[in-house]
This record gives C-alpha cells, structure tokens and sequence, in this order.
C-alpha cells in the first residue's frame, strides 16, 4: 500500500506533519445556501416543509407527519425480530455504556462562608434533546446507544430521536437500540429538514434544547447554523487514530487497528509512532496482506494513502509529544507500560491502553463514549458524556452580615466600573 513515511529527523518534519493533519470541515458556498434555505423553509412552514424535503431527498410518498412517526409499539416490534446474539449485544453494550456514564453524574452542592452566606451549584438535566442518527443502509445501532444513554443517565425527560429511512429502508438494528436505551420519540426524518424541526419545532415536532448525533456535511452545517437557538454536542470532522507503538505487538494487529478507522471514508487517518524503523517495515507489509480481504479495501486503500502515514521517532518520549501535538480522536498506547505514558498524554479524546485494547472495542461495547472530538480539538473538548446533559446553576444566598460585608466590597468596584445603580443596589443592605 502506498503510504507517507516521516522521520522526525527530518529538517521539515514539522510542516510534513501539519500537513498530514490539515482538514477543512467548512461547507461550500452551494452546502451554505441550500442548508439556510432548508432551515428558513422550515422554520415557517414547519410540518408542510418537512413533508416535502421527505419526499424530494428520501424519496418517500407521505401524506403527513404520522406516516414518519414511528411509534414504540415498532421500535418493540425491532427489538423481538432482530437475531438473539444481536439482541444480546445490544444489551451488553447498553448496560455496559450505562454502568459507566452513572459515575459521571454530578450532584449539586454547597456550604456557607464565614458570614454564614449559602453558596454553591444546583445541577439539572435539559428538558428535551433530541438524537440525530444517520439511516438507511449506513446505519449505526452504537451511535443510538452511545448518545442516548447518557441522556437519559442525566435525567433528559424527553429524548426525539430523527432517522431518515431513504427509499423506505429500516434499520431493525437502529430502532432495536432505540427501545433499548428509552427514547421516547422517533421521526422517519432526515437532513438539514430534521435539525430544523428539532431546532424551532413544528405541529408534529417539539422544540429541543439540544442535538447530538452525527450526520453528512448538510446534517453537521445545519447543526452548525442553528447553534445559539439549541445547543449541539460538536461538530465532528473524519475519524482518526494514533497508535503508539514501541515495535513488540505483533503487526497484523496494528495493520487492522488502522484500518478500522481507514474503513469509515476516505478522509478518515490513521497514523503509527514507532522509534523502530525495521517494525514500520513489517506493519507496511502486514497493511500489504491484510488489505486484499477487506470488504471496504477501495476506501481504506484512499484514505491511507491520503492521510494515512508511518512515522518514526526518536523514542518513546517524543512519541509523547508528538501525540499530545497530534491530539487524537482515538489513541493507542500498545506498549509496555501504557499506564506509565498515559500520564504524559494532556490531548486525546479517548486513550487506549496495552496491547489487547482495540480501539473497536471502545467504538461497540467497553463502556466510554465513542463520541469524541476530531481534528486536533482534543486539546479544549472532550467526549460526550452526561455532563452535557446536565446544567449548572449558581445558588447564592446572604445572610444580613454577608449582604453587609459583600455589599462594601461590591459598591467600590460598582462605583469604579461607573455603574452607580449597582453600587447603590449593593449599599441598601449595608449596616449602619
């Protein structure tokens, strides 16, 4: 397989890498328009205009809104059809992602200062999000899980989920993970159209505080656009790994652990550290083997070959840094001791630690959020996980010697900004 090899040696490995890195999730002028003219179309019109972009890009013959809402007695009817391992499946990956998420739960607190003043934080859910989930033949029964879980972890009242079903192709698996994880709501709707919907609501659609889920370039620019009237969770670019590796994992394992994210599209990357050149040689070749058997060579031959790379490094220490530079989606520390280096690692949206943990395991069922930040954003954003359906809100409370005390210290500085109804607010409560 044609794939990049950089040596951090080199005088220009610095650019090479930067590079390798460079991707621009910006939609073209055509993507923009069409999407604010989808989104302003259904803003007025709501459900008529549902109904038509339904019809026009999933091809559907509709009359109304209840011929796309699917019900929970067929999100049942899913659950019983699918095949028993794939039921258990489900099941253990769901309880496996609820069992993690029940430790991110914050709780509200507070305590009192000296002047005897209630200070602190009350913690409560949203009140409705709603779950984009991709449809059709490229459906993702784990994204219902991974996103719906910790929703209904935080305590989220009602989750609406959107699905569009292209030509009328169901998902069994998707609508099973539905009735598994307790989403409340399901629309055969997709699109720009859909985020729509959830954004300003319609009839048929209520109003959401938040959408989470992926989704194409139309679904992540709308997302992007109606930000600040919703919330969103990100907006997520191609999917990426970085193995760290100190050349002693057998080699067919880290040909496939890259492969496993060169198989999602062709812009996905994957990239190897190793200080071992000859050990980069024997992955090079195992990617050469392995690559003729894969169901989706043509893609993960592009997307290696477009972003892929071998790169070797000094030692281990400079893997480190150059990881924390990169700062993955997915990274994996196939090495010795990985509990030891993980604790140099400051940016990465999940850590994969030792030599049996494939990254996949994290993507299905090891319990963690397979939703992570993408394109170096690692470094300010984490993965999705409870706290994102949860709210903070500030409790303060005086006593009348906090309110006494406080007030002399918040009338200097009201004063000083030239804010004179504040100062004065503020000195009602001092003491004489």
């Amino acid at each position: 397989m044609d794939i990049k090899r950089l040596n951090s040696t080199d005088a220009d490995f610095q650019s090479q890498l930067e590079a390798l890195l460079a991707w621009e999730s910006v939609s073209d002028d055509a993507v923009f328009n069409t999407v604010k003219g989808i989104l302003a179309d259904v803003r007025r019109r709501g459900d008529e205009a549902v109904l038509e972009y339904t019809k026009k890009f999933d091809r559907l013959d509709v009359a109304s809104m209840a011929d796309l809402t699917v019900d929970a007695e067929r999100l049942k009817k899913a659950y019983d059809s699918i095949e028993e391992n794939q039921r258990e499946a489900l099941q253990t990956a769901a309880n496996r992602v609820r069992d993690y998420h029940d430790k991110q739960k914050m709780q509200s607190w507070t305590y009192e200062d000296e002047y005897g003043s209630l200070l602190g934080q009350q913690i409560s859910p949203l009140d409705r999000v709603g779950l984009y989930v991709p449809g059709g033949k490229a459906a993702y029964p784990s994204s219902v899980l991974m996103n719906a879980i910790p929703a209904k972890v935080a305590g989220v009242e009602e989750l609406i989920m959107v699905v569009p079903t292209p030509d009328g192709v169901v998902n069994e698996l998707v609508f099973a993970a539905a009735h598994i994880a307790g989403v409340d709501k399901v629309f055969a709707i997709g699109g720009a159209q859909a985020v729509a919907a959830l954004a300003y609501g319609t009839d048929s659609i209520p109003q959401v505080d938040k959408i989470v889920g992926p989704g194409n370039i139309y679904v992540a620019t709308a997302k992007r656009m109606v930000f600040g009237t919703v919330g969103i969770d990100m907006i997520a670019g191609p999917s990426e790994i970085l193995v760290v590796c100190d050349g002693k994992t057998d080699p067919d394992w880290i040909a496939m652990d890259m492969f496993s994210q060169a198989e999602h599209d062709e812009d996905a990357q994957s990239i190897l550290l190793c200080p071992d050149a000859d050990y980069l040689d024997q992955v090079s070749a195992s990617m050469d083997k392995l690559v003729k058997d894969m169901p989706r060579n043509e893609i993960i031959v592009t997307s290696i070959k477009d972003r892929g790379a071998l790169i070797q490094v000094k030692d281990l220490d400079e893997a480190v840094d150059v990881a924390n530079f990169i700062a993955p989606e997915h990274l994996e520390l196939s090495v010795k001791d990985p509990a030891a280096m993980a604790k140099h690692i400051r940016h990465a949206g999940a850590i994969f630690m030792g030599r049996f943990t494939a990254e996949a395991l994290g993507d299905y069922c090891a319990g963690p959020n397979h939703v992570l930040p993408t394109s170096r954003t690692a470094r300010f954003s984490s993965p999705l996980g409870v706290y994102d359906f949860q709210k903070r809100s500030s409790l303060i409370m005086c006593s009348a010697e906090g309110a006494s005390e406080l007030g002399k210290t918040a009338s200097v500085l009201a004063h000083g900004e030239g804010l004179t109804a504040h100062g004065r607010s503020a000195e009602y409560r001092i003491k004489d």
